[in-house]
């Protein structure tokens, strides 16, 4: 997996842990592997992503940026 690029995905504040957990549940199922979560810092975690699923989180209403 460390072929696939690493993105850190900031959640908007209205966006509830374990909404972020479903996030980071999805990223595994669908490829990816999140190595860090900022659930102090930031609203979100970082993960490495295959471009299908990245290009699936891109325009998503409770991602704040990429």
């Amino acid at each position: 997996m460390s072929d696939q690029p690493r993105y850190i995905i900031v959640f908007k504040p209205n966006v509830t842990k374990e909404q972020v957990d479903k996030y980071a549940e999805e990223v595994d199922s669908n490829g990816g592997k999140v190595t860090n979560r900022y659930d102090s810092v930031l609203n979100g975690f970082a993960a490495h992503l295959p471009n299908t699923y990245f290009q699936n989180l891109q325009g998503d209403d409770a991602i704040d940026y990429i």
